[in-house]
C-alpha cells in the first residue's frame, strides 16, 4: 500500500506541478463530449472539476485504508491541494483556484468513504468470527 502510494503521489505531483496547461486535454474531451452526446450545455470546467474529482478519489482511498480514520485523509488532501495551489501561484501557465481545491477535497472525501466502507465491513466478519469461535459448542442430538 505504501508503494501505491508513493507512485501515486508522484504521479499526482507532477500532474500539479509541472508547468503544462491542460486546457488542451479538456477542450478535447469537451468537443468529443459535444459531438458524440450532444452534450453542449457541459462546459470544460465541469470536466476540469470531475478530472480533479477522480484525480483525488485514490489519495483518500488509500490514506483511509493506511491511517484506518477516514477525516485523516481528507484532511491531508486539503493540506496537500491547498499547497499545490499555492505552488501554482508562481508556475507558469498554471492558474491556482479555490474550485481546485474543493474538488480535490471532495474527491478525496468520496474515496475516504469508499475505503471506510471497506475498512468496517472487515472490522464486522472479523468481529462475527470472533463470536463464532468464542460460542460455546453447541449439544447436538444423535438420530435413532
Amino acid at each position: 500500500m505504501i508503494t501505491g502510494l508513493a507512485v501515486y503521489a508522484l504521479v499526482v505531483g507532477l500532474v500539479l506541478l509541472l508547468p503544462l496547461s491542460y486546457s488542451g486535454i479538456v477542450n478535447k474531451i469537451g468537443d468529443w463530449l459535444s459531438d458524440t452526446f450532444g452534450l453542449d450545455w457541459f462546459g470544460t470546467g465541469w470536466i476540469e472539476f470531475g478530472a480533479n474529482i477522480l484525480m483525488f478519489v485514490p489519495l483518500g482511498f488509500l490514506l483511509t485504508l493506511l491511517f484506518r480514520h477516514p477525516w485523516y485523509g481528507v484532511a491531508l488532501a486539503l493540506a496537500l491541494s491547498a499547497a499545490a495551489e499555492l505552488a501554482q501561484v508562481v508556475i507558469p501557465s498554471r492558474q491556482p483556484t479555490l474550485r481546485d481545491i474543493l474538488a480535490n477535497t471532495l474527491g478525496a472525501a468520496l474515496g475516504a468513504a469508499l475505503a471506510w466502507v471497506i475498512v468496517l465491513r472487515a472490522q464486522h466478519k472479523r468481529a462475527r468470527e470472533a463470536d463464532v469461535s468464542d460460542a460455546p459448542p453447541t449439544v447436538t442430538r444423535r438420530a435413532r
